[in-house]
C-alpha cells in the first residue's frame, strides 16, 4: 500500500525537531510494510518570487530514509487588500498542495491513503480526495482542542477536515473528548503516539551507593512555559529542604531558557541542575537510560512523547495528571499530580526516589514497548487503512516486506 503524509508539522533544517511526532508515525507506517512519502506544507509562509517551491529533503538523519519534500508557497500581504490578502495566500496554500500532490502522482508515486497530520493538513486533504476519490484520514495532535482555543473561521475549517474524513485519529481519548466538546462529529479511532525502540529501550541501570540520584526533564523552555518548569524549580527547593542526593539533567531550549537558569540561580539550585540545551534522540535516549526518573510537570498536553520515549527507556515518571497523561502513566510506572502544585510535585518525586526499587524498570519498558512501539502503532495504522479503503470499495495492495 502507497501513503501520502500530508503533513503541516514535520521535522527540516534548523528546526530538527518541529514535528518530529509525525515522523514516528511515517516511520511506524513504514515498519508496516507500507510505502510512505512525505509533503511537508507548512502554510503561506516564504516571500519568494514564485507561488511555490517543492525540494526533497536529502539530509537522511532527517528524513531517516521516507522521502520527504518540502513545498514552500508565497504569503502576499498587500496592506490595502486588509482580509484578503490572507485567503489570496491560503488560496495559494491550497493550490500549492493539490500542485504537489499532481507532480509526486505524475512522477509515479500514486498513493492508495493520504494521511494528514493535524486538521490544518486536513483542507488540502479534502480537496485532494474530493478530486480524486482517495480516501484521506487526520492524525490530530493539537492542544487547541482541550484548551478550547479554537474559534471563528478556524473553528469552522476544523470541522470541515475532520468531519469529512474517512476516519479521525487522535492520539489520546482525553483529545478525542475534547474535539467531539468542539461540537465537531467524525469517524474517530485513537491511535497514540509511536516510539523508536532501536533509539529508547532500558538497559538495567543500577544507581550505585552513595551516587546522587538522577533526574531528567525534557522539553521546550519558552514563554508560555506549558512543560511546567517554574513550578518544577519551585518544587525542587521544597525537596531540597529534605534532602540533597538527587541532580537535575534539563534537555532543550527556546526564548525562555536563559530566564529558566535564572530561576535555577535565584532559587539556590545551580549546583544541583544542569541543562544541556538540544540534544538528539541518541543522546536523551542514552541520557534516560543512566537516569533514575524522568519529570514533566506540564500545564496541559496531548500525549508527549518524551513520557513515551522514558518509560521504553525504563523510567518511572512524575508528571502531572493533564490531557492523555493519566492514560499512559499508571502506578506501576509512576506518579501523577495537579498541575502547577509545587508542593504536590515535591511530594511526588521524594515518594519515587525513596521507593525506586518499587518500580520495575522492565516491566515499564515493556508495557511501553508493547503499546508504542513502531510495530504496535504501524498495526493499527494498517487496521484503519484497509478499513477506510473497505468502506469505500477499494482494494487494498499486499504490503511489501517489513524493514528491520
Amino acid at each position: 500500500m502507497k501513503v501520502l503524509f500530508l503533513a503541516f508539522w514535520y521535522p527540516q533544517a534548523g528546526r530538527p525537531y518541529y514535528g518530529i511526532f509525525v515522523r514516528e508515525h511515517a516511520k511506524a507506517v513504514r515498519s508496516a510494510g507500507h510505502e510512505v512519502v512525505v509533503l511537508h506544507i507548512p502554510g503561506a509562509q516564504g516571500e519568494a518570487r514564485r507561488l511555490w517551491t517543492m525540494k526533497k529533503d536529502p539530509d537522511e538523519t532527517l528524513t531517516e530514509g521516507i522521502p520527504t519534500y518540502h513545498v514552500e508557497c508565497r504569503r502576499v500581504s498587500i496592506r490595502r487588500l486588509g482580509r484578503l490578502s490572507h485567503w489570496i495566500s491560503y488560496s495559494i496554500y491550497l493550490w500549492s498542495s493539490v500542485a504537489a500532490f499532481r507532480r509526486l502522482r505524475k512522477a509515479g508515486f500514486r498513493p492508495d491513503v493520504i494521511h494528514a497530520n493535524v486538521w490544518n493538513s486536513g483542507i488540502p486533504a479534502a480537496l485532494i480526495s474530493r478530486l480524486t476519490g482517495i480516501p484521506y484520514v487526520v492524525t490530530e495532535h493539537t492542544t487547541v482542542f482541550p484548551r478550547h482555543t479554537l474559534t471563528g473561521q478556524a473553528r469552522r475549517q476544523a470541522r470541515f477536515a475532520l468531519e469529512r474524513a474517512d476516519m479521525v485519529m487522535p492520539v489520546s481519548a482525553d483529545l478525542e473528548r475534547a474535539i467531539s466538546e468542539d461540537g465537531i462529529k467524525a469517524r474517530f479511532k485513537v491511535v497514540p503516539n509511536a516510539v523508536d525502540t532501536s533509539i529508547f529501550y532500558s538497559a538495567g541501570r543500577v544507581a550505585r551507593t552513595g551516587e546522587p540520584k538522577r533526574m531528567v526533564f525534557v522539553g521546550n523552555l519558552e514563554p508560555t512555559q506549558h512543560k511546567g518548569f517554574p513550578t518544577l524549580v519551585k518544587a525542587l527547593q521544597v525537596l531540597r529542604e529534605r534532602r540533597a542526593d538527587w541532580r537535575l539533567e534539563v534537555v532543550g531550549d527556546g526564548p525562555s531558557r536563559a530566564a529558566c537558569e535564572r530561576m535555577v540561580v535565584e532559587a539556590g539550585l545551580d549546583g544541583a541542575v544542569a541543562f544541556h540545551g538540544r540534544r538528539p534522540k541518541t543522546a536523551i535516549a542514552a541520557m534516560m537510560r543512566e537516569s533514575d526518573l524522568f519529570v514533566l510537570p506540564s500545564r496541559f498536553e496531548n500525549l508527549p512523547c518524551v513520557i513515551i520515549e522514558a518509560m521504553t527507556s525504563g523510567l518511572p515518571v512524575v508528571s502531572t495528571a493533564v490531557g492523555g497523561i493519566p492514560e499512559m502513566v499508571t502506578e506501576r510506572a509512576g506518579v501523577l499530580v495537579p498541575p502547577e502544585e509545587p508542593a504536590l510535585l515535591a511530594d511526588a518525586i521524594d515518594r519515587v526516589l525513596s521507593n525506586l526499587p518499587a518500580y520495575d524498570r522492565e516491566e515499564i519498558a515493556a508495557r511501553a514497548r508493547d503499546r508504542y512501539g513502531l510495530a504496535a502503532v504501524g498495526a493499527q495504522f494498517d487496521a484503519v487503512y484497509r478499513s477506510v479503503l473497505a468502506k469505500r470499495g477499494r482494494q487494498a495492495v499486499t504490503p511489501g516486506p517489513v524493514e528491520p
